[in-house]
């Protein structure tokens, strides 16, 4: 016999579609958008940055997020937000004209003709994605092709950043969509950040200024369960000394915590909770990472990249990749190539991640991925999107 709890909340859910029904019915509010980030886990990414443009030039426009309850917490003061499946979410989601997101909303919401919906996805894709994956048995056991399909069939407009994005995005989410070929908002700020700026966040985050920040961003694995970092960054900041301090950011899948707890060397910063990775990038002098998208990002920067990836045999025959990352050929690899930990501490120590041939690979690869973004992409996409005009050139 179900439970007086689960019983209840059936009859809420079914209260919601009800009022949810009669809310499709309603016109469309042409001043009202729904922004939403990784499966509603707050103000993040991409959409962050067009709603914080979209308030500079489309100021009419009225900005709402779609949060879960257990990510409310994360929510700045001042940013209006809806708790999904409340009844101001699906209200929101029945009258806003204008939809953004970075993954899906929640719930199976109805998509109206009038809407107009922007997905501006959440990387460069190094890993299969969308229909790709039926070729790999363990992904494709746990996937609804068919609701991929569906989702896509709302999309209005796809956002890339690089063509190889564009081409992947084209065949593993088929649809009618429009393409934007306009750069990753989030990106701007690599190219707007003062020196001001960075110092203030490198403060913030407790790094000396004669430091050597290390950031280290590895990607989640499908084929593990929970968060096992491929290196021991307390030993790292040990074997390289007191000039380097290393930034530990587990992946969003696995919480809030790299699960570091103290650290003795005081030089090991679990930044796994910081609300923005972009500061992350801003204070690190270098990334350290694995097939995480990170590395597409980062290389806005110009800074050094190492890519440490002990397991990248098990990762392309179980997710399967589009290119391979380690062959060293330029426009792949982005920098240094390091498969155990003792390779790693040696190429800081030697100073090949920051040699003139680390720096070549750095310059094709940015080359290839970074090509659209330039600071303005959230200005283009706004203007796009909201159908804001340019202004005229003053006189």
């Amino acid at each position: 016999m179900p439970s007086r709890a689960s019983v209840k909340r059936y009859v809420r859910r079914q209260v919601m579609r009800a009022a949810y029904r009669t809310d499709l019915r309603r016109p469309l509010d042409p001043n009202l958008a729904v922004y939403g980030a990784y499966w509603n886990r707050g103000v993040a990414c991409n959409p962050a940055a067009i709603h914080a443009k979209a308030r500079e030039l489309a100021p009419h426009i009225r900005g709402v997020w779609a949060v879960s309850s257990r990510h409310r917490d994360r929510m700045p003061a001042g940013v209006p937000y809806v708790i999904e499946g409340s009844r101001p979410y699906w209200r929101a989601m029945a009258t806003a004209t204008y939809l953004v997101n970075n993954s899906s909303f929640p719930g199976g919401f109805t998509k109206r003709p009038g809407q107009r919906y922007l997905q501006t996805h959440h990387g460069t894709p190094l890993k299969t994605m969308g229909l790709d994956q039926r070729a790999y048995p363990e992904l494709a056991r746990k996937t609804d092709f068919a609701k991929i399909r569906a989702h896509v069939g709302q999309w209005d407009f796809s956002l890339s950043t690089n063509p190889h994005s564009t081409e992947v995005w084209d065949r593993v989410y088929p649809g009618p969509y429009q393409r934007l070929d306009l750069g990753y908002p989030r990106n701007d700020v690599y190219f707007t950040a003062t020196a001001e700026d960075i110092a203030k966040i490198r403060a913030e985050l407790g790094i000396h200024a004669d430091q050597t920040a290390l950031l280290y961003a590895p990607t989640h694995r499908d084929y593990r369960e929970g968060f096992v970092p491929d290196l021991d960054p307390e030993r790292l900041a040990r074997e390289l000394g007191p000039d380097y301090v290393v930034l530990m950011r587990a992946h969003y899948f696995y919480g809030r915590s790299a699960g570091l707890g103290g650290a003795p060397t005081g030089r090991v910063r679990d930044v796994t909770a910081h609300p923005r990775v972009e500061e992350l990038c801003l204070a690190a002098d270098a990334l350290i990472t694995d097939y995480s998208s990170l590395a597409f990002d980062y290389a806005c920067l110009d800074r050094p990249i190492v890519v440490h990836a002990p397991d990248w045999d098990t990762y392309r025959t179980t997710r399967g990749t589009y290119f391979d990352l380690l062959s060293g050929r330029p426009g792949d690899t982005p920098g240094a190539v390091t498969a155990t930990s003792d390779e790693l501490v040696e190429v800081f120590r030697t100073g090949e991640w920051r040699s003139p041939a680390s720096a070549a690979l750095r310059t094709a690869f940015r080359e290839r991925f970074c090509p659209y973004d330039d600071g303005h992409a959230a200005e283009r996409v706004v203007r796009r999107f909201f159908a804001v005009p340019f202004a005229p050139p003053s006189r």
